[in-house]
């Protein structure tokens, strides 16, 4: 049987803790453990893109290690943000898209990149500014 992926954990962890004061959990929690680590946002990124095979996904993220690039994407599968489809094609070929679900967070990825793109631009303005060196 798999490892539970984080928010599964934390769903059972849920289930058998109390309740919080206003009847809630942490909503922040469940994004954090569904979106953090180091390559799940770039890799939904690309996938918000288009549906994706596999050695592209390979080709634009060439840091990650097939391993971690293969454990994150099942982690994204099990946690149902993307759909893995296998081809039984010579060679074989498997693509990978979001869910529904999954495809619900494209504006958020896209307003993530926005305010990547302004913080990169307001750092490198403000290293001109007392004559550092423009990188960021």
């Amino acid at each position: 049987m798999p490892a539970l992926t984080r928010q599964q954990l934390s769903e059972t962890q849920w289930r058998e803790s109390p309740v919080g004061p206003d009847g809630t959990f942490c909503p922040v929690r469940t994004s954090t453990n569904l979106l953090g680590g180091k390559w799940k946002l770039l890799l939904l990124a690309y996938l918000a893109e288009s549906p994706r095979r596999y050695g592209e996904l390979k080709r634009l993220a060439p840091e990650i290690s097939e391993k971690m690039l293969i454990q994150e994407l099942r982690v994204l599968e099990t946690d149902g943000l993307v759909r893995r489809t296998v081809h039984h094609t010579v060679p074989p070929r498997v693509d990978y898209e979001l869910t529904p679900i999954g495809q619900e967070l494209r504006p958020v990825v896209a307003s993530l990149i926005q305010w990547s793109l302004r913080y990169i631009d307001q750092k490198r303005t403000a290293n001109l500014e007392r004559g550092a060196p423009a990188r960021v």
